[in-house]
């Protein structure tokens, strides 16, 4: 961890002096720059609505890490090499450790249905290259509700902040795509999954500060997982227009891995 190169696994602090000392590319330091500002500032009088994303930001205990490109495929196993590196130490550095990825902006803006594009490429390849087989417990279908994400044997939780939100400011990232993964043992850790009084608290809490943060209604596809009727892949990327979002999920899970033959989309 805290190795040279923007593609190496950091801690807030390290990530905190490469910005300030200039060794860190423009872009990232953008990122990081507005990552705090979203999460330790307030909009209409109102604090960032996740608020346990809000203190481990201000406490320094996430992980983070860059990721050059939005397809190249080096960049992208890359990726996968530092989110098990992440899955393997972050218990022991927080635990609120989420790990916030930094993506470098392309050259051109891309369209609302480019970056739901750029996400599920990028979790359809880090599947594809998974060393560990999907976890048993969880479905391979995205349309059961316990269905989510998995990479190294871990189920995790993916949110995403991107440019193209216009009014949802808890999900708008200027810079270009964000994802910050949490695995489900985090949450369970914090007691704040869905069938406990504190996780139910907790959704209470961040619904009614999203409304203020974000001057609209909570998003309709926000929900808990394991809930009759809730998916948990569209919360992964909010849609914001829903001609642009994809209607179902464009993943395509199996269990066997690792996959030595396989090639990237």
């Amino acid at each position: 961890m805290n190795e040279p190169g923007i593609q190496s696994l950091l801690d807030q602090e390290t990530l905190d002096q490469r910005v300030r000392t200039g060794r860190a590319p423009e872009w990232v330091a953008d990122h990081w720059r507005s990552f705090q500002d979203g999460l330790l500032g307030d909009r209409n009088g109102t604090p960032f609505p996740c608020f346990f994303g809000a203190e481990s930001v201000e406490n320094g205990d996430p992980l983070y890490t860059a990721v050059p490109s939005l397809s190249d495929a080096d960049a992208l196993l890359t990726l996968r090499d530092r989110i098990l590196e992440y899955l393997a130490v972050y218990e022991d550095h927080s635990e609120r450790a989420s790990l916030v990825t930094f993506f470098k902006p392309p050259a051109e803006s891309l369209s609302e249905r480019e970056y739901h594009d750029a996400l599920w490429h990028i979790l359809q390849t880090l599947h594809l290259h998974d060393p560990e087989p999907w976890p048993a417990e969880i479905p391979t279908d995205p349309d059961d509700p316990y269905w989510e994400f998995c990479l190294g044997g871990e189920p995790m939780f993916p949110t995403c902040r991107a440019p193209f939100y216009d009014t949802r400011k808890s999900r708008y990232c200027p810079v270009g795509l964000e994802i910050t993964f949490q695995p489900r043992a985090l949450f369970e850790s914090l007691g704040v999954t869905a069938e406990t009084e504190a996780g139910q608290h907790a959704r209470d809490v961040i619904q009614d500060r999203l409304e203020g943060y974000d001057g609209v209604c909570p998003h309709a596809d926000l929900g808990d997982w394991g809930v009759d009727g809730d998916r948990e892949w569209p919360q992964y990327m909010l849609s914001a227009d829903d001609e642009q979002a994809p209607s179902t999920c464009p993943i395509t899970v199996t269990r066997t891995h690792p996959k030595p033959a396989a090639k990237l989309p």
